[in-house]
């Protein structure tokens, strides 16, 4: 038996219309039937097409305020009748239910009405009851009948509907009724989410858009990503976005979004390798770039103002993959074009998402994102030097950065300028040596420069070995059992330390 079917009855309930209009009249000059109800039929009757009402069908009006309409076996019995078996023809031949092979039906807006702010009985009337019915009857029968569950779907229906003229085979209905089931899941995701008010009973999640990737970590890993890229930036140049380059942009933008001054910041495996505040962008470019330009090659950059020609001009001089920034001037671009695979990307939005998730053995793990940040009252002095000169702006800066760092991280910072980091380390002692190697290698003059670590320090030796190199002030969280050698550590040698009594672990 052929899989090819021909439409010959629609019913349609749809919330927007646009777009609508020329598939509906494509489907009427192709003899289709059509079956409505409310604003939807009055919208295909305006325009000049013949529709009867779900009303007429059923012999029931709409009830309850317009939460019961389509509900009637002669609506749901004309959808999952299966035309293959004779049973199921005679009951419909019997009960004179009329078949219907093709279903239009998008849902009441649930999410925008929840992101509106709408009080509680309005976000519970805009859980669509009908409608998503209606897409997981026609979906479930897709051998013969078509569902489209969104005006997404409406530009494959045109195409289908004018390259064979109503008629669909099985590998289409079926591609239909897989995008209907993506929006019927997402739908009930997203209504047991606002029920759960973050108690976190249950792990659903649905993201759309799935866009593929050159490759995943490595090149023998597959790599998708599911969300609207597009939403947050716009891609002016480049070649394709990459799984790495995705997990660098995410560390690029959360790290720069803390800083309200002009800052540039170099990012490489997730981790700053430069980054420093300055009052013109291409000051806070040459010094961010100062604090590794070894690692600065093949790295991404992000800018929180606009890149100008000056900048540009000094950018193009290294190699590196990515350039993030809010605008560019257009002299600055065609300098930055002019390497064919560099990507340039302009955020358009802030990042929203307060939970971040990972697979992790057999389930998800979840959390909330670390948006904690500290600002001045909430340094608490536990030594007897006070801050001095520009300490107190350099702890604060150390402190922002330290929280993007991979764990076990210290920072080093003069002046707003990263001097070195020590990232991803076994052990504290080996995160600041690390550091320290690294500003000397590159010439940074650490006297009177600061110290930020991500956790409490359980021993005072990092403590010692910065203050033997030049550190005279120190933010960390606190929190040791041992907390008391540290501070009278420094109390002997006339270094400042706060803490925050926050930890920023990063793994």
């Amino acid at each position: 038996m052929s899989s090819e079917k021909k439409i010959k009855a629609a019913l349609v309930s749809v919330y927007h219309k646009d777009g609508l209009d020329e598939i509906l009249k494509k489907l009427s000059s192709l003899g289709v039937r059509f079956i409505s109800t409310g604003g939807t039929k009055s919208f295909i009757e305006s325009l000049g097409l013949p529709c009867d009402a779900v009303e007429d069908t059923t012999g029931y009006p709409s009830i309850l305020g317009g939460r019961v309409k389509t509900l009637h076996p002669k609506i749901f019995g004309g959808i999952l009748c299966r035309r293959e078996l004779p049973e199921d023809m005679k009951q419909v031949k019997a009960y004179d239910i009329q078949e219907i092979d093709l279903v239009i039906v998008d849902l009441y807006p649930f999410e925008d009405t929840v992101a509106s702010g709408a009080g509680e009985q309005e976000i519970i009337e805009k859980i669509d009851i009908g409608g998503i019915s209606l897409i997981r009857a026609a979906a479930k029968n897709f051998k013969d009948v078509i569902t489209v569950a969104s005006k997404q779907q409406y530009r494959p229906l045109m195409n289908l509907l004018e390259e064979k003229n109503g008629k669909s085979d099985i590998a289409d209905r079926k591609f239909f009724a897989r995008a209907a089931f993506s929006v019927s899941s997402s739908y009930d995701a997203a209504i047991f989410n606002y029920m759960d008010n973050n108690e976190g009973t249950a792990f659903r999640c649905a993201r759309d858009n799935a866009m593929l990737l050159r490759y995943g970590e490595n090149p023998h890993q597959k790599g998708i990503f599911y969300g609207d890229f597009d939403a947050l930036f716009d891609r002016l140049h480049g070649r394709e976005i990459s799984y790495n380059n995705l997990l660098d942009i995410e560390s690029a933008l959360s790290l720069v979004s803390e800083f309200d001054e002009t800052t540039v910041a170099i990012l490489k495996h997730n981790n700053a390798c430069g980054i420093a505040s300055r009052p013109t962008v291409v000051e806070a470019w040459k010094d961010a770039l100062a604090g590794d330009p070894v690692s600065a090659f093949g790295g991404i950059i992000v800018s929180n103002r606009k890149i100008d020609k000056v900048t540009a001009e000094e950018i193009n001089t290294i190699f590196f993959e990515i350039i993030i920034a809010p605008e560019y001037d257009n002299d600055a671009l065609e300098i930055l074009e002019q390497k064919k695979n560099r990507i340039i990307l302009v955020q358009k939005q802030k990042l929203t998402e307060n939970k971040q998730f990972r697979s992790l053995l057999n389930g998800v793990l979840g959390q909330d994102k670390d948006l904690s940040i500290q600002a001045a009252a909430d340094l608490k002095p536990v030594t007897n030097r006070p801050l001095q000169g520009t300490e107190l702006e350099d702890l604060l800066f150390a402190n922002k950065l330290v929280k993007h760092t991979k764990s076990n991280a210290i920072i080093l910072v003069k002046n707003k300028q990263l001097c070195a980091g020590g990232t991803g380390q076994t052990s504290r002692v080996d995160a600041l040596k690390q550091a320290l190697e690294k500003a000397v290698s590159f010439g940074f003059d650490l006297e009177g420069s600061v110290m930020a670590s991500d956790a409490f320090f359980p021993f005072p030796d990092c403590v010692e070995i910065a203050g033997n190199a030049g550190v005279t002030a120190i933010v960390q969280p606190g929190g040791s059992i041992k907390d008391d050698l540290s501070i009278e550590y420094c109390n002997k040698h006339n270094i400042s330390m706060v803490m925050t009594g926050i930890r920023h672990f990063k793994h």
